[in-house]
């Protein structure tokens, strides 16, 4: 079967994923299928159009179905939406390559870098779909309020102006507007590294610090991958927009964010087991904290935050402890 363009396949039926799919099916996408790994979930969406796992509420769009199989989902799909947790990706991309279409879109709706390798997603997409043109969809995307159809902006990235004005024209709606750009290194490490903001930021309203200290955590963080992005050769420009200080407010602000609610849960004295498991999705925070770690340790980056934070995930710091670190920094220009 051939692929076209009005056919989208959303590997992934998560809240975020789903959300996109509602957006695509809106925007007048002919036919857009959500892969589940659940059945119960595919037939949900299917049957009684509604996410009742992940997006109780919502009435999905006509056009909108959804199928445990992922050959069918792909079948004919000129666009593939990535929105599966990043951790599972190369697994996932690698099990159902056979079935993409040639030529067809890869879209990612993910935020993170992947555990060991600290390859982006783009990167992991070209190594297991070498050839699909790629852009990734990240900015202040709380994906609950956009599936209530609330007025949000985004970025979507590509190397290639062509295919992010082609992915920009397929999500655009009255209530979802995409803005283009081709720094797809800064649009994924901002999306990476403010998963972990929140996580600090969370941390800092659980101990009761103070709207001062929430907001110097996001400022000093927002410097901090900064400096990453261009190290790794994209534009500091990125940081100050909707997918660098746009996406880190939202999600630094919001009990929407499930990055957020973990670092309040730990803040709170709860177990890292306990919190994650009441989360009701994934907090990629917890795998890409230690990848930017490693990654910016590499490259001699400095980021304190960051490493507080994964301090606190993984290696038993109490968050209190971690502030005082923070706080303990040495004196230096403002920006640096």
């Amino acid at each position: 079967m051939s692929a076209r363009a009005d056919r989208v396949a959303v590997l992934g039926a998560g809240s975020w994923g789903t959300t996109f799919a509602q957006v695509l099916a809106d925007a007048g996408a002919e036919r857009v299928t959500v892969w589940a790994r659940r059945p119960e979930v595919a037939g949900g969406i299917a049957q009684r159009r509604e996410n009742l796992t992940y997006l109780p509420g919502v009435h999905l769009p006509a056009q909108l179905t959804a199928t445990a199989d992922p050959a069918a989902a792909l079948a004919g799909a000129g666009v593939v939406v990535l929105a599966v947790p990043v951790q599972q990706l190369r697994a996932t991309l690698a099990a159902h390559a056979g079935a993409v279409e040639d030529g067809a879109v890869v879209v990612s709706l993910l935020k993170g870098l992947e555990a060991g390798t600290h390859r982006r997603v783009s990167e992991v997409v070209a190594e297991v779909l070498p050839g699909h043109p790629l852009a990734v969809v990240s900015g202040p995307n709380l994906a609950r309020e956009i599936a209530e159809r609330r007025p949000c902006a985004t970025v979507v990235a590509s190397t290639d102006p062509a295919v992010a004005d082609r992915v920009a024209a397929a999500c655009t709606t009255g209530y979802f507007r995409p803005f283009t750009a081709t720094d797809v290194v800064g649009v994924e490490v901002c999306g990476a590294v403010k998963n972990l903001l929140a996580v600090a930021v969370g941390l800092a309203e659980g101990l009761g610090l103070g709207d001062n200290a929430k907001a110097s955590v996001v400022a000093r963080g927002l410097v901090e991958t900064s400096r990453l992005v261009v190290a790794l050769g994209g534009s500091a420009a990125t940081v100050a927009g909707l997918a660098g200080a746009g996406d880190a407010f939202a999600t630094c602000s919001s009990h929407l964010s499930r990055n957020h609610r973990l670092g309040y849960g730990l803040a709170q004295g709860r177990s890292l087991a306990d919190v994650l498991d009441h989360l009701g999705g994934t907090a990629e925070a917890v795998a890409t904290s230690t990848s930017v770690s490693e990654l910016a340790a590499g490259l001699g980056v400095p980021m304190a935050v960051v490493e507080q934070v994964s301090a606190v995930l993984h290696a038993g710091r109490h968050p209190r402890v971690a502030a005082e670190h923070l706080l303990s920094q040495p004196v230096r220009p403002d920006g640096t």
